[in-house]
């Protein structure tokens, strides 16, 4: 233990001298995947059919992302998929970040303590601009290598709110109880999770990927409940500068007012399926 706690000082003085360096900045490749626990509730869908639908969701909750990051800044943006021969629609199913506003690009700024997030919501443009949470980071001297980097655990608990996407394609009917179909069609699930994150302390930012933030190392992986993150390739001081621009294109709004925009879009969206799914039964197009 005493050895551990040599090694992370030596670094924090390290980095104190390295993030003196003009051109210290670095490109960050990572991998999320998004576990989806779909409930059809009571629709009369084939399985072939539902089987089809929950292959589109798991591929749309697959996704790349890049972190570019300097010593006070990053920018972190999804790169995107090419669609599949033969696959309608790209692939894309519910896609999640975009009801919670996190699925553009998240610009922070950790000297600001500040962030940015260009969000497109059913076709308009959002710009949640709104201060960044702090976590309650507890620093384990357990380690493990991710590619050619040693890496620290550390966890922290953080309420997480995230949208409730099965309760919009659900809908009333016979033999269900309408009362509890309502309990169940709440627009946000909010709870608290453990998040398990490894950092490293050979690459001295306390960046890393998402809102994430705070450790004395890039962060190469997070997990939450249901989500993984895991760097899968860095480039530090590319020869060609980083550019990272804060994204500046939208509607400026904070987090908590595009939370209440999106619950109305959510509930506008569970009245109109619950609409078109009365009339049409639910069969397979």
């Amino acid at each position: 233990m005493g050895k551990y706690y040599w090694f992370i000082g030596f670094i924090m003085v390290f980095m104190g001298v390295t993030m003196q360096a003009q051109d210290f900045q670095g490109k960050a490749v990572y991998q999320s995947k998004t576990q989806v626990n779909f409930d059809f509730g009571n629709r009369n869908i084939p399985e072939d059919r539902k089987k089809e639908m929950m292959e589109r969701i798991k591929r749309a909750n697959e996704k790349t992302f890049v972190l570019n990051f300097n010593q006070t800044a990053s920018i972190y943006e999804e790169e995107e998929k090419l669609e599949q021969p033969g696959e309608r629609g790209g692939g894309r199913g519910p896609r999640f970040g975009a009801m919670a506003g996190t699925d553009g690009d998240l610009y922070k700024n950790i000297k600001d303590q500040r962030y940015l997030i260009k969000n497109e919501l059913l076709g308009k443009i959002f710009l949640i601009d709104d201060e960044l949470e702090s976590l309650e980071w507890k620093m384990g001297s357990e380690s493990k290598k991710i590619g050619n980097y040693t890496a620290f655990k550390a966890t922290a608990t953080k309420t997480i709110k995230r949208p409730n996407m099965s309760a919009i394609f659900r809908r009333s009917g016979r033999g269900e109880d309408n009362n509890d179909d309502e309990k169940k069609g709440e627009e946000f699930v909010i709870k608290e999770v453990e998040i398990v994150a490894w950092y490293t302390p050979e690459i001295p930012i306390n960046q890393g990927p998402g809102l994430y933030w705070g450790l004395p190392g890039l962060i190469l992986a997070v997990n939450d409940d249901i989500t993984t993150i895991v760097c899968s390739e860095i480039t530090m001081n590319p020869s060609a500068k980083i550019e990272i621009k804060a994204p500046s294109k939208g509607k400026k709004v904070t987090q908590a007012e595009y939370d209440e925009i999106a619950q109305e879009k959510m509930k506008e969206m569970r009245e109109n399926f619950r609409n078109r799914g009365g009339r049409g039964n639910g069969r397979p197009n």
